[in-house]
């Protein structure tokens, strides 16, 4: 019988049947275990933290959504229902619509003036250094510092933008931009794009200052103009980069808060109010902390989409 089932045996491996065995991989050493020790031991906080204030609170989000909690008192679980009421909510799908919009704005402006400063401090001229200082500087005051500027100086009768207008006969010196949609969108924009441009510049600097020199040199001797470099060189070379940039505009964008709440509260009405600023309101006014969490896991989903889309295009082009 033995040998029967040997010749089988063998007589399946001939046809394919049975595959050869993989060799087995010998024991790791005393050594070895340590060191996978040592990397688990160091990398423990940061899975911990990670454990701590991301999936804790997520997985705790969700669990809300799926509730009628009121922050206080008792709550009953209600399915889906917080989720299929949002299409229903006219302010939450009207936040939609204004922070796509102000997304779509404020992106390329960002891109196109972060990248032409890149430019400029990258050519060395006199005060390239402190030029690169000055226009960095924004962003790191911040938003919510900028802001609350920003809602000063817009004020009507004294701030400086109206004084300023109103000596070059642009606009009235008691224009209260707060109270039209267009115009508090307009002054929100500038200030966003002002800070913003700074950090994009850096981001493409760094990527401009890992280019090799041999390639411009090569363009020049080819006879290539300044726009055919930056076109044929400087841009695919530098695809990943704008790339990271996009990514963080458009997300930053969709985040958008502090500067809404600050300088509009919304306003005038709620034509101002943006998708982040709407679950605020939702969980701090209303207290309906259940629609919040809705609203958070929605916001959630969507933006981890749009940063998906992106590194699948991103590798694409890679490929």
């Amino acid at each position: 019988m033995a040998g029967g089932s040997i010749g089988r045996i063998e007589a399946q491996r001939h046809r394919g049947v049975v595959a050869e065995r993989a060799p087995r991989r010998a024991p790791r050493t005393r050594r070895e275990r340590l060191e996978a020790r040592a990397g688990w031991t160091l990398v423990s906080p940061a899975i911990v933290m990670v454990a701590v204030f991301i999936l804790f609170p997520l997985g705790f989000c969700v669990y809300i959504s799926l509730t009628n909690w009121p922050l206080i008192g008792p709550y009953h679980f209600i399915g889906f229902a917080n989720y299929t009421a949002l299409p229903h909510n006219s302010v939450f799908l009207q936040s939609i619509v204004f922070t796509l919009g102000y997304t779509a704005i404020v992106t390329v402006p960002i891109l196109v003036f972060g990248y032409l400063l890149a430019v400029f401090v990258r050519s060395n001229r006199p005060g390239a250094s402190i030029f690169r200082t000055c226009v960095f500087l924004p962003y790191i005051v911040g938003l919510t510092t900028l802001s609350f500027l920003a809602e000063v100086e817009l004020q009507p009768g004294y701030g400086t933008v109206n004084v300023v207008l109103a000596k070059l006969h642009l606009a009235s010196i008691s224009t209260i931009w707060v109270q039209n949609a267009n115009l508090a969108l307009v002054a929100i924009c500038v200030l966003v794009v002002w800070l913003a441009s700074g950090f994009t510049m850096m981001l493409l600097l760094a990527g401009m200052q890992g280019i090799p020199e041999q390639l411009y040199e090569s363009a020049d001797v080819d006879g290539a103009t300044w726009w055919e470099k930056e076109r044929m060189v400087t841009i695919p070379l530098l695809r990943r980069s704008i790339a990271l940039s996009l990514i963080i505009s458009v997300v930053g964008s969709i985040l958008a808060f502090n500067q809404f709440y600050i300088i509009t509260d919304g306003g005038p009405g709620t034509s101002t109010v943006s998708l982040v600023m709407e679950i605020y309101e939702t969980f701090n006014t209303a207290m309906h902390v259940g629609a919040a969490s809705a609203m958070a896991v929605a916001l959630i989903i969507v933006v981890g989409l749009i940063t998906f889309v992106q590194f699948r295009i991103l590798r694409a082009d890679d490929v």
